[in-house]
């Protein structure tokens, strides 16, 4: 899967309308008071569970479309899966990576990976899972029809080198190729279900190809998917024996949390969580996550000189967007790239976010007086109103709407335009669909956590810089933190590309989002981070008392 992609495109269910996987829909608070944005505690995990339970009813946004990863993803899919298939290498809950299914992993050379794939672990159908199985799943993976094909744009060659060990050739060295293999692109399949099953391969009434702590039991379409324990797992026993997955949308899924219908749900949208806020029964836990709000320029023209968009940056109330619009769940933030991506090296992000002047939560008349300064001595001044697009979704009209007046009150006009949300999405991929808009109120995350697979947004010939950024020493920067092995050193490079891409303001970030839980208040143990969508959460969910 792609490294980075706007939510619309790979879509954490709730955020934002459908485009080429999972959906939903972003809404601002459904009652209730909204949180202190300044008292939001991001926590990867919850309490670990106490007591076995039977039988747990899950909530998704949708029907998955596929569980076939390679051919449909999805988060509806994914959030299913990612208990019933394992990957190679493992997200875990804090956002690090470790290896899984590799016992151990080498590299003899910068160019070469040597992983030893781990003993002992057997498929749902009882036969061990071999060396050859893992080679079948990443060639499969590879294939240039395949989602994952991206991830192996670097690699020469994959071969088996031993009785349990695949040898990997890079053309360059790849600091981001074991964060792919904790992703879609490390799930290792059972080669002759797969071959068996061909084309219907993850569709209904086809029995899983996997070795998770999970099998699927039934996929019943139009109503439910039943995931049971598989008792031949390798590793630790779920305490949870049963795992029912049914899908509401919205204020159905509101009301099936608060009577208890059902046990839980990512929610993801910040619009149900806030609906859930204080509900008696139901435990709130909100994680980190990758995913931003941000304002992206676009080719039009209206924002392409930097100082323009460095005054609508120092002029945006962040804070009060985050409480009016989502319910005070988004942090005002100064980058694109959630906290969620600092998977190593979190100190040194910390610290750096920090140092970043040019977002402030809520800008003081300093920031007023310096952005209009900017406005004034701008060399290429709009010639007639920004225009700002969106849809109608309450969350980003509240963003269009502080654009506008943050735009108006340093002495430019602005316009909004809206479009239904059904073509919102179109926004993203198609050029002439933004051709009439300055700028978008757009949700954008990135699937590893590492922030390099954000900053490659904002290289030369990138297809998301769209409002034509080019520095030879920025884009030479990327290509050197992406080849970059040691963690330490790339965090030092991706700092200096962070602020870089800042300090031109490339893009204009509104705030984080987080990852939203919500559980029984008799339920705990699964993350609350972004890593559910492909670290195995329901093996850790089970009852807080014994």
């Amino acid at each position: 899967m792609k490294l980075k992609t706007s939510i619309a495109a790979l879509g954490l269910a709730g955020l934002t309308a459908v485009a080429t996987a999972c959906s939903g829909a972003d809404t601002g608070p459904a009652g209730g008071t909204a949180r202190d944005v300044t008292q939001l505690e991001l926590t990867p995990t919850t309490a670990a569970a106490a007591g076995a339970v039977d039988s747990v009813d899950w909530l998704l946004e949708d029907e998955p479309d596929s569980l076939d990863l390679d051919t449909q993803g999805g988060s509806a899919g994914r959030t299913v899966l990612t208990n019933v298939c394992e990957r190679l290498y493992q997200l875990q809950p804090d956002m690090t990576v470790r290896p899984w299914l590799v016992d151990k992993a080498t590299r003899p050379d910068p160019k070469t990976l040597v992983l030893t794939v781990r003993d002992g672990v057997t498929f749902h159908d009882g036969s061990a899972m071999t060396v050859d199985d893992v080679l079948f799943s990443l060639r499969r993976h590879a294939d240039p029809d395949m989602s994952e094909a991206d991830e192996f744009e670097n690699v020469t060659s994959m071969k088996k080198t031993g009785a349990h060990e695949i040898t990997v050739r890079f053309k360059e060295p790849d600091a981001l190729f074991t964060k792919a293999l904790a992703g879609d692109a490390g799930l290792v399949y059972q080669q002759k279900r797969v071959q068996e099953q061909g084309k219907d391969f993850g569709t209904p009434g086809q029995a899983d190809a996997c070795s998770g702590p999970y099998r699927l039991a039934s996929w019943k379409s139009g109503d439910s998917v039943t995931l049971e324990r598989y008792d031949g797992y390798w590793g630790d026993k779920p305490l949870t024996r049963k795992v029912v997955f049914r899908w509401a949308e919205d204020s159905a899924m509101v009301n099936a949390l608060r009577t208890g219908a059902a046990d839980g749900a990512y929610t993801d949208s910040v619009g149900t969580a806030a609906a859930l806020d204080g509900k008696k029964g139901i435990d709130l836990h909100f994680g980190p996550s990758t995913a931003t709000l941000d304002l992206i320029p676009t080719e039009r023209g209206g924002l392409a000189d930097p100082d323009i968009r460095k005054a609508l940056s120092l002029s945006l109330d962040r804070a009060g967007i985050a409480k009016s619009g989502y319910g005070g769940l988004a942090q005002p933030w100064a980058t694109p790239v959630g906290s969620g991506a600092w998977g190593y090296a979190k100190s040194v992000f910390t610290a750096a976010q920090k140092e970043l002047t040019g977002a402030p939560a809520s800008p003081t008349p300093a920031d007023i007086a310096r952005a209009k300064k900017l406005v004034q001595n701008a060399e290429h001044k709009p010639d007639g109103p920004i225009v700002i697009g969106t849809d109608s979704t309450q969350g980003r009209l509240v963003i269009a709407n502080g654009v506008r007046a943050a735009l108006q009150q340093i002495g430019l006009k602005a316009q909004i335009k809206t479009v239904p949300s059904a073509e919102y999405g179109e926004f993203y991929g198609d050029k002439s669909a933004r051709a009439d808009i300055d700028v978008l109120v757009a949700d954008w995350y990135i699937s590893k956590s590492d922030p390099v697979g954000f900053y490659d947004n904002g290289v030369s010939d990138d297809s998301n810089n769209w409002v034509g950024f080019h520095s030879t020493a920025y884009d030479a920067k990327v290509e050197q933190a992406k080849r970059t092995l040691d963690d330490a050193e790339r965090a030092e490079l991706v700092v200096d590309i962070q602020r870089r891409f800042t300090d031109a303001a490339v893009w204009i970030p509104v705030a984080q989002t987080p990852t939203a839980l919500a559980l029984s208040d008799k339920l705990t143990g699964p993350p609350a981070s972004m890593a559910y969508l492909y670290h195995p959460w329901a093996a850790s969910l089970g009852a807080k008392k014994g």
